[in-house]
């Protein structure tokens, strides 16, 4: 393999795809100049099936505008694109607590608030992003003071409804992994020590208490004290969050200009994760998998979804930056030959979400509550940064 080469293919075709197909496509069929915000429902071809719209995506759509904004080019349509999810978001999205939604209506009227904070921390690198391209620092103070609410909420007991009864007590891998990467994405806009604070907590967590050796894996559910539970829910090992988290991991130690224990410990979770995630007979990354080889309980659990398929496309590309192994160019060109062979839709555009586990489409609509505007073109977003800060070094030698 001529490494330039693949790096400079890659990067084209990461720009093209979010410039000419995936960003259109939202700015398009899911901008409403109505209302404001996105809508996220959409069939095949664009057409909306339910006008009900995703907190979350307002935020997730909102930060993936304004970073194209900032890193591919100053386009005046994507700013607004990005202030439009943002006004939406602050004049709609949150209830008198100051806690936020997780659906509305398409004018704002509130339908859901669940007990998680996944809303919150979408709108916190929605704001934090745009204060970056506008140039308006108020959206970066708005974002911290959110954040430090946040971090207040899951330390109050109480502040929050809970999952089990109270006896119960435990840890999640998500809200680990997620605060890890808004506190980085939130510092390249404003600084803070709590920012700071964050991410090595967070890096603590997930050393000291959900990476499981015995079992070569990452786990989701924990006891209290880093206990394993065996039971399915303490047993699950879900390969792309588990991804996800090493190329968070990764991305701070560039960050750090280097750290090697912090880049082993980014390496392991990915080389653990590829090894329970990837289908050798089909292909491709699974949803779920049982750390004791017991049949996993959600019904989705050997679908290949979208979003792990990039997580492991950034991984894999950041692992190679990092380390210079070459196995991981090997696993991005397998995952990504993989994926392009069955998830973008040639005729109508962007991608399809949900496939079953030999990678035939299980269903074409190309968004819902939880799918829209934000993995895919991460991950091109991502994915042509890491490519060409690989051929700048390769230019330089």
């Amino acid at each position: 393999m001529n490494v330039q080469n693949y790096l400079r293919y890659w990067a084209d075709r990461y720009e093209e795809d979010l410039v000419q197909d995936i960003l259109p496509f939202w700015l398009t069929y899911g901008l409403d100049h109505r209302h404001g915000g996105i809508y996220t429902c959409l069939d095949r071809n664009g057409e909306l099936m339910d006008s009900t719209k995703s907190v979350w995506f307002q935020g997730r759509a909102g930060y993936i505008f304004a970073n194209a904004y900032n890193t591919v080019a100053p386009r005046a349509e994507w700013l607004e694109a990005s202030k439009l999810c943002i006004d939406f978001i602050e004049q709609h999205c949150f209830n008198p607590d100051g806690r936020m939604y997780f659906e509305v209506m398409a004018d704002g009227t509130p339908l859901r608030l669940r007990r998680y904070v996944f809303s919150e921390t979408f709108a916190i690198i929605a704001m934090a992003e745009y204060s970056i391209a506008s140039g308006d620092k108020s959206y970066a103070e708005k974002a911290l003071d959110l954040f430090l609410k946040v971090q207040d909420w899951l330390a109050t007991p109480g502040a929050l409804p809970a999952k089990y009864e109270p006896h119960v007590k435990g840890r999640s891998h998500s809200i680990v992994m997620i605060l890890l990467n808004v506190a980085a994405r939130l510092r390249r806009a404003i600084q803070a020590p709590e920012l700071d604070k964050q991410i090595s907590d967070s890096i603590h967590e997930l050393k000291t208490y959900f990476m499981k050796p015995e079992f070569c894996a990452l786990l989701e559910s924990v006891g209290e004290h880093g206990e394993f539970v065996d039971t399915i829910n303490g047993r699950l090992i879900n390969p792309g969050h588990c991804i996800e988290t090493a190329w968070f991991l990764m991305d701070e130690v560039k960050h750090r200009g280097g750290d090697e224990e912090l880049l082993e410990m980014a390496l392991t979770i990915l080389d653990w994760s590829w090894q329970w995630g990837w289908d050798d007979e089909f292909g491709g990354i699974i949803n779920f998998r049982d750390c004791k080889g017991f049949p996993a309980q959600d019904y989705s659990q050997d679908m290949k979804f979208w979003w792990p398929q990039t997580e492991a496309i950034i991984a894999t590309l950041y692992a190679y930056q990092l380390s210079g192994d070459t196995k991981y160019l090997d696993m991005h060109q397998r995952i990504s030959d993989w994926t392009y062979a069955h998830f973008p839709d040639a005729e109508c555009g962007e991608w399809y979400g949900y496939l079953h586990r030999d990678g035939s489409v299980a269903q074409p609509a190309k968004g819902n509550i939880f799918k829209g505007p934000f993995h895919i073109p991460r991950m091109m977003l991502k994915g042509r940064e890491l490519c060409l800060e690989m051929l700048e070094a390769c230019a330089e030698d």
